[in-house]
């Protein structure tokens, strides 16, 4: 399965937008509200598999369509506004790089993207990802994932020198709800807003303590918030 000419069960003709995706295969026609042409292809391993298991297409088309999404994965916060948040668990370079691809995709205006790394996990890539982020998003919020036994400040230090090398604008806001409010206020109409790292997570590590945090919940929030600002 997959786009390539060569592929059993291909997919073609994709469109991806802020309502989700939607593409053909042969004459059948399958949508879907995940975000991100990068779902396309886990749409095509579904109805692989189902064709594997028995199943005819149109069933696995309804299946597809009724499919809401992993929690936390390219998840959407509708508050009512007229840009798109969404939330995702990305916290590696590549994953970065695809979630914010996929923004860039759906996106009529910028991509603002909000992102830490976790604390005692492995430095080497801190600096990955802040190029990562800042060479495909227009505003990169750097914040606090889970910093557990580490200084935050520390962290987003050996972020930097990679944000620098990316090229995009970025802004340092170490408390994540500030940095998700910041976001959101900057936000305007077509605008995407990725906050990545800790997706399903509903809690925030800081040495032995996890406070509740959940970045859905936050977002839903601030945009609340920035709308009564407004």
């Amino acid at each position: 399965y997959g786009l390539s000419s060569d592929a059993d069960v291909r997919g073609t003709d994709v469109v991806a937008d802020t309502a989700g995706i939607s593409f053909t295969v042969g004459g059948l026609a399958i949508a879907s509200p995940l975000l991100g042409a990068f779902n396309v292809r886990n749409c095509l391993c579904v109805l692989a598999v189902s064709r594997l298991l028995g199943i005819d297409d149109e069933t696995a088309a309804r299946g597809i369509a009724a499919l809401p999404g992993v929690p936390g994965r390219a998840e959407p916060v509708d508050e009512g506004q007229d840009f798109l948040v969404m939330v995702d668990y990305a916290h590696t370079p590549d994953s970065i790089k695809t979630v914010l691809a996929a923004a860039r995709d759906v996106a009529s205006g910028r991509v603002i993207a909000v992102f830490g790394c976790g604390g005692d996990r492995d430095r080497g890539k801190r600096p990955l990802m802040g190029a990562a982020a800042t060479s495909q998003a227009d505003l990169t919020v750097i914040t606090s994932d889970n910093p557990r036994s580490e200084d935050p400040l520390g962290i987003i230090a050996e972020i930097e020198p990679g944000a620098k090398q990316g090229g995009g604008r970025y802004v340092v806001e170490p408390d994540r709800r500030a940095a998700i409010g910041l976001a959101v206020r900057e936000a305007m109409g077509g605008d995407v807003v990725v906050i990545a790292g800790k997706g399903h997570e509903q809690g925030q590590s800081f040495g032995a303590r996890t406070d509740p945090f959940d970045d859905r919940t936050v977002a839903a929030e601030e945009l609340r918030a920035a709308r009564e600002d407004r």
